[in-house]
């Protein structure tokens, strides 16, 4: 069961985590639409109408100001976001939602969002006549907006808050009562969280108190995982393919790990004992490697996460391209690769169902371990 403390510490930490990504003022490329390139009014060449699978794939992967629902022709249906920006041109606050761009076809209110070059897919500063300002420090607006990724987090978040106050308001009316419905689905998790992950990694003294971040890190990074598997609004966006939202997590790990760390802790980093006092004087070495441990740790965290949840969509985008590049080839190759293709791309995607929940343990599991590291006493 989970006590009223936990569960206001459990989507605290959600908040903080959206808080984050609002301010992080950075977005993932965004692709120019596919169907766009094959318009009627595009150039008449045969390499303005080849199929480019990595702007296939990573306009699929990335982060966007908008939701793409599909495209029927020339016309692009999507769901609009809102932008918000401040603009250090025009010293004011700008709220409007991204519809008013056309799919970056057009600018508005001063703004754009670049194609091309170094701010490629972000919202930038335009002069009159329609150019980038000349000024480097104004052509990027201060931004607020909210994207696919930010978006989808809400949509987490509100999952959720749903199912576990709901759980948790049925525990309360039934303590005694057998677990039913949703109950006797995520009950095995919590406790999988705490008897087979936190109790042995921290100890039976003290894994208590960091169950709370566990129980969010963990739900946060499934929910997403398997929402980012869901090919229609509102699932699809790659939340935890997205290395700022597993560097965000990976940062809540190192705080808490440093804080929670005792003197025993530090004084293995600075000071270890039974090594050598030549590898600590007069070059410190063994603790700046101590230290460099430290920093990586959480770094790899953050890797971690990001390039497999990345990779499982590159690789089923991967398959999925090949009917196109075939199809470019003969329209015969194209319908007999696509058999094979669409077979191995469902084959990924059930692949990637069990691949949501090994990451979700993973990162979970060695925040355990971190935290265990910090806390332990030594006699």
């Amino acid at each position: 069961m989970i006590a009223k403390t936990k569960i206001i510490s459990f989507f605290t930490m959600i908040f903080i985590i959206t808080f984050t990504l609002f301010s992080k003022g950075e977005e993932v490329i965004i692709a120019d639409s596919l169907q766009n390139n094959n318009a009627e009014n595009a150039p008449s060449s045969e390499e303005s109408k080849k199929f480019e699978p990595g702007k296939f794939i990573f306009e699929h992967i990335g982060d966007s100001h908008s939701w793409h629902i599909l495209s029927i022709g020339e016309h692009d249906i999507a769901i609009p976001l809102p932008i918000i920006v401040y603009s250090q041109k025009q010293k004011s606050l700008l709220v409007f939602m991204s519809s008013n761009f056309h799919h970056g076809k057009t600018s508005y209110k001063g703004l754009k969002i670049e194609k091309e070059g170094e701010n490629k897919g972000k919202i930038v500063e335009v002069t009159e006549d329609g150019g980038l300002t000349t000024d480097i420090t104004a052509s990027k607006p201060i931004d607020l907006s909210l994207t696919k990724d930010v978006f989808e987090i809400l949509i987490c978040i509100g999952l959720m808050l749903w199912v576990f106050i709901s759980i948790a308001r049925k525990y309360a009316k039934n303590p005694l009562s057998a677990p039913k419905g949703l109950q006797s689905w995520i009950e095995p998790l919590i406790l999988f969280i705490r008897d087979d992950i936190a109790r042995p990694a921290i100890g039976e003294k003290k894994y208590n108190k960091y169950i709370p971040f566990l129980l969010t890190s963990f739900f946060f990074i499934f929910f997403n995982n398997l929402l980012g598997l869901v090919p229609l609004f509102p699932g699809g966006a790659n939340v935890t393919g997205n290395i700022s939202v597993t560097l965000v997590l990976a940062i809540n790990t190192f705080i808490i790990t440093t804080f929670s760390g005792n003197k025993n802790y530090w004084k293995h980093i600075f000071n270890a004992p039974g090594v050598p006092w030549w590898l600590k004087f007069p070059i410190p070495l063994m603790p700046v490697i101590e230290i460099i441990g430290v920093i990586t740790k959480p770094f790899v965290l953050m890797v971690r996460l990001f390039a497999n949840i990345s990779a499982g969509h590159i690789i089923a985008l991967g398959f999925f391209s090949l009917i196109f590049i075939f199809g470019n080839m003969s329209i015969y190759a194209g319908y007999s690769i696509s058999v094979l293709s669409v077979t191995f791309t469902v084959f990924m995607t059930m692949l990637e169902l069990l691949v949501a929940f090994i990451q979700a343990y993973v990162f979970t599991l060695l925040s355990a371990l971190y935290f265990g590291m910090a806390t332990e006493e030594h006699h």
